[in-house]
């Protein structure tokens, strides 16, 4: 049976956190959610000795495919967003340059109000209180986290229950900018906070809780250990992970061999004719534009700084590559499209491998045995709940959709998420979790009380703070096409209880 929530515990806990006030105005900024699909322009470059690049890091790419040729779409996001020359989050891409925001490129949920955070604080204090009120052992680990708005939230929500603010030993914050790293410090910690270096990352003292709040470039650091209650928080994280797109197509038909064919060769090729020829994946590679197209860009004769002409495109590979003879046959969902011509598949192997080790902390595994599985994970993005993703890179530039292969490194990348990959991976990964969701956003903060602790919040502040706190939690669980409570959704990983009990959140509540 699933449990019930003594009826007072969602309301003592938004109880609590009247106390803690109005930090900021809810409404951060009233800049646009960026979403949507892309669409690929035929821009080009001058020729090779006239060329003038955009960026630093499209010389780069350019004399990379050069010289080994077209690289998956995998291997250009990955160089664009966290490339060491200019990369979009790891490159320094411009003195005192933000990302995030109404003066960046784009405004991510914690931005926009204060009370996203803090439900999702109540989320995992709602979780702790459920998995027996453990009194030591709690990690809380933040993977891609921006400049800390969402944790700083979090932390500040944990510390108006003191009981698991005493259960807390760390705080990590996986984050490979070291700009973002320093960003994060100063508002976790303080801006004259002391730092030390160790083999996991870089420690510094919170200034919520008082507790180590360590970064680290990879959560690959973190050592997993069966003694842990690890806390993980994805928002906005897995959208950004390199994808490989595929595109099924018809085999070559094999090679005739020399000499006069035997009757058996004969009547197998006449079978062959008889039947539609085998089907096989081509992977969708990156190479430069070919300079003799750069007259008939669209882009070519434009003054606007923001529209700047596309230096790469996608093209289809002539024959199989290493990754589509692999990736495309990982899951059945997958396999069932090759035979369909055309048929297109977006993969995240990397999304998988977090998925693995979400599940591998929370539940076990076969190396890293955990006798009682504990913790949960928390994901919140956009992407595809029944469906695999298509056509969904984008890229994101001063709050506007721009062409994804234009300006590498100055322009961020992303991509629909597979929510169900997710779930297969950590399922098959881990005999100890279960995972619940994906739901709607909108559906996940409702249950969770946005509707009350806007009211709590609107009660001592003047009109004008009000009606921006109105329009920010509005915003937030927007049902609209391409509202953020439709578009963005929550996915859980929790401890295998045999069904028994639902998250809040996602149709259960709290029990303990």
């Amino acid at each position: 049976m699933l449990g019930t929530m003594r009826p007072a515990t969602m309301a003592e806990a938004l109880r609590a956190l009247g106390r803690l006030g109005c930090r900021r105005l809810a409404c951060r900024s009233s800049g646009p959610a960026t979403h949507g699909i892309r669409c690929f322009s035929a821009t080009a470059l001058r020729p090779q000795n006239e060329r003038k690049w955009s960026t630093p890091l499209a010389k780069q790419l350019f004399e990379a495919i050069s010289t080994t040729g077209s690289v998956p779409l995998a291997s250009y996001m990955r160089l664009c967003l966290t490339g060491d020359v200019g990369g979009y989050y790891s490159g320094a891409i411009g003195h005192g340059r933000d990302q995030f925001g109404a003066k960046g490129d784009f405004i991510t949920s914690p931005e926009i109000s204060q009370i996203f955070g803090e439900l999702v604080g109540v989320w995992f204090i709602a979780e702790w209180i459920s998995q027996g009120r453990p009194k030591q052992g709690v990690q809380l680990i933040e993977v891609g986290p921006g400049r800390g708005t969402l944790m700083d939230d979090m932390l500040r929500t944990i510390q108006r229950f003191p009981a698991m603010a005493n259960a807390v030993d760390s705080v990590f914050m996986v984050e490979a900018s070291r700009e973002l790293r320093e960003t994060q410090k100063r508002l976790l910690c303080g801006p004259d906070a002391l730092s030390a270096e160790s083999k996991v990352g870089c420690h510094s003292t919170g200034k919520h809780l008082g507790k180590p709040i360590v970064w680290t470039e990879t959560i690959k650091s973190i050592p997993i250990e069966s003694d842990k209650v690890p806390f993980i928080v994805a928002h906005e994280f897995f959208d950004a992970l390199p994808i490989h797109t595929f595109q099924s197509a018809p085999a070559p038909p094999p090679r005739a061999k020399s000499g006069t064919p035997s009757g058996a060769e004969k009547r197998a090729t006449a079978a062959d004719a008889a039947h539609p020829s085998a089907m096989e994946w081509r992977e969708m590679m990156v190479s430069p534009m070919p300079p003799a197209a750069i007259d008939a860009s669209p882009n070519a004769l434009s003054s606007d700084k923001d529209e700047p002409p596309t230096e790469f495109q996608l093209t289809l590979s002539s024959g199989t590559t290493r990754h589509s003879r692999y990736l495309p046959d990982s899951s059945p969902r997958y396999r069932k499209l090759k035979q369909t011509s055309g048929a297109v598949v977006e993969i995240c192997p990397d999304a998988s491998l977090y998925a693995v080790d979400f599940a591998t902390r929370i539940g076990g595994s076969l190396k890293h045995t955990k006798a009682s599985p504990s913790g949960a994970a928390l994901i919140l993005d956009y992407g595809t709940s029944d469906t695999v993703p298509i056509n969904s890179l984008r890229g994101i530039r001063h709050h506007r959709l721009v062409n994804p292969f234009s300006s590498p490194g100055l322009v961020d990348l992303s991509a629909d998420v597979d929510f169900t990959a997710i779930a297969e991976a950590a399922t098959l990964a881990s005999d100890g979790i279960e995972v619940h969701g994906p739901v709607p956003q909108a559906d996940f903060l409702e249950l969770m009380g946005i509707r009350q602790r806007a009211e709590m919040l609107t009660k001592s502040v003047d009109k004008g703070t009000a009606e921006n706190i109105d329009k920010a939690w509005k915003r937030l669980v927007d049902r609209g096409p391409n509202g953020m409570g439709k578009v963005y959704k929550a996915l859980a990983i929790l401890p295998e209880n045999d069904g028994r009990r639902r998250p809040v959140g996602f149709g259960g509540d709290v029990r303990g």
